[in-house]
C-alpha cells in the first residue's frame, strides 16, 4: 500500500477521534485528515476546532501548508492551519514529506498519487508543460464572444479568529467578454436592482482576470515562472499533472491594492497548476502572494480559481465556474467566493439583463456591518 493510501485511511480513522479530543499528530498524519475532511465535506467551523485541539510533533512548513490549503480548505480551516503552522517552527522537519516517490516499474497498476521529483523536469515533463503552456497561451484566443452572470459572496471577520465570518454583500453582475476582453455591469446588490454602479468603484475586494490574464502571465516566457513537476493525481474525477510554479517580485506584474492608504504594491507568488492528463486544459490554479512589504497592510492573499464545461452556441468550452479569495488586513479576514453560470453567446442585439434564476443562493438577506475589505486584484 502506498504512503498516501496509508495518509489517507489514517485521516479516516482519526476523523471522528480528532473532533472530540487532543491528539499529537505528525505532518503526514495531519495531511490524512484533511484529506479526509475535504472529500468527506465535513463543516469548516468543525474541522477548524479539531484543529486547535492538534498539537504538531513536526514542523508544518509553508510549503506543506500551502499543499494542504490547496486541498480546498474552508477559511476556518486555512486559519487554524496557519496557527499549526505559526506555532510548529521551532519543531524538527518531518520524517515522512507529504509528498511519495514515484511507483516504480514493476508496478502492476499505475497509482495516481505524489511523484514529485526533486530538481529540473525531466524530458518527458518539460514536454508535458509544453503543451499546457501552448493551450494557456493560446486560451483567450479560443473563447467566443458571450455574455455570463456572476454572482459574488463577500464576507469577514473582524475578529481574526476564522470562526466569526458574516456576510458583508452579495453582488451579481453580468460578465461580458468581448473581443477578448471583459466588462462587468452591476446589477443587484444585496438583492437590490441598481442601475449605473461601475465594478471598478464597488468598494472592498473585487477580481478580474479569470478568463486567461492569469493563466496567461504564469505560462509567459518573459515571466520565466520557474516550474516543477509535483505528482500526477486526480481533481474533480479527472487525471491531472500538477506543476507547482514560482514568479518572483522581479517578474510579477500581480498587483493588490490597499484602499486604506491608497497604495498599490507588485507581490512575488506560488501555487500549482492543475491540467488535464488527456487535453492538457487547464482545470484548476492555485495562487499565494509573497514578498508583500512589511509596512503594507494587506499581509495575505491566495486565490483558488476553478474551471468547467459550459455549452456556449451548442459547442463546449472550457470556463471558469468558481473562484475563492483569501486575504487579511492586519487580524481582519476576508473571504469572497464567486460563482460562474448562465453561459450564452454574446451579439450585438443582446441585452445586458440578470436572470435571478442563476443566483446559486437567493436567500434573503439580513442587515450588513459597514465593512471594506482592502484588496483589489488585477492580474
Amino acid at each position: 500500500m502506498s504512503a498516501c493510501a496509508t495518509r489517507a485511511i489514517v485521516g479516516l480513522m482519526i476523523v471522528a477521534t480528532l473532533l472530540l479530543a487532543q491528539r499529537t499528530m505528525t505532518v503526514s498524519q495531519l495531511e490524512g485528515f484533511i484529506k479526509s475532511s475535504v472529500e468527506q465535506k465535513l463543516d469548516d467551523k468543525q474541522v477548524a476546532e479539531a484543529l486547535k485541539r492538534t498539537r504538531l510533533s513536526e514542523k508544518l512548513d509553508q510549503k506543506a501548508l500551502s499543499s494542504l490549503m490547496a486541498l480546498g480548505t474552508g477559511p476556518a480551516t486555512s486559519m487554524a492551519l496557519r496557527a499549526l503552522s505559526d506555532t510548529s517552527q521551532a519543531l524538527p522537519a518531518p520524517a515522512e514529506p507529504l509528498a511519495t516517490p514515484a511507483p516504480t516499474a514493476a508496478s502492476a497498476t499505475p497509482k495516481f498519487t505524489h511523484m514529485t521529483t526533486i530538481g529540473p523536469l525531466t524530458e518527458e515533463q518539460t514536454a508535458i508543460l509544453e503543451q499546457v503552456r501552448d493551450y494557456a497561451l493560446n486560451y483567450t484566443q479560443n473563447l467566443p464572444n458571450f455574455l455570463c452572470n456572476q454572482v459574488t459572496h463577500r464576507q469577514v471577520d473582524t475578529t481574526g479568529t476564522g470562526k466569526n465570518f458574516h456576510e458583508m454583500d452579495k453582488l451579481q453582475e453580468v460578465l461580458t467578454y468581448f473581443e477578448h476582453h471583459e466588462t462587468y455591469k452591476v446589477t443587484a446588490i444585496n438583492g437590490q436592482l441598481v442601475n449605473n454602479k461601475d465594478h471598478q468603484k464597488l468598494g472592498g475586494t473585487i477580481s478580474e482576470g479569470e478568463f486567461g490574464s492569469m493563466m496567461a502571465e504564469i505560462f509567459a516566457r518573459e515571466t520565466a515562472a520557474e516550474f516543477t513537476y509535483d505528482h500526477l493525481g486526480k481533481w474533480d474525477g479527472t487525471v491531472v499533472h500538477e506543476f507547482r510554479y514560482h514568479i518572483p517580485v522581479d517578474r510579477s506584474h500581480y498587483t493588490i491594492y490597499a484602499e486604506s492608504v491608497n497604495r498599490r504594491i507588485t507581490a512575488g507568488y506560488h501555487g500549482v497548476i492543475y491540467a488535464s492528463k488527456d487535453s492538457h486544459a487547464v482545470v484548476r490554479i492555485t495562487l499565494e502572494c509573497e514578498d508583500i512589504p512589511a509596512d503594507f497592510p494587506v499581509k495575505e492573499v491566495q486565490i483558488d480559481l476553478r474551471y468547467g464545461i459550459a455549452k456556449i452556441s451548442d459547442q463546449e468550452y472550457m470556463v471558469p465556474v468558481k473562484w475563492d479569495m483569501h486575504s487579511r488586513d492586519g487580524k481582519d479576514l476576508f473571504y469572497n467566493s464567486a460563482e460562474f453560470a448562465l453561459y450564452r453567446k454574446f451579439e450585438t442585439t443582446s441585452t445586458l439583463k440578470f436572470d435571478t434564476d442563476a443566483d446559486p443562493d437567493d436567500k434573503s438577506d439580513s442587515k450588513k456591518e459597514d465593512a471594506k475589505p482592502p484588496v483589489k486584484k488585477q492580474p
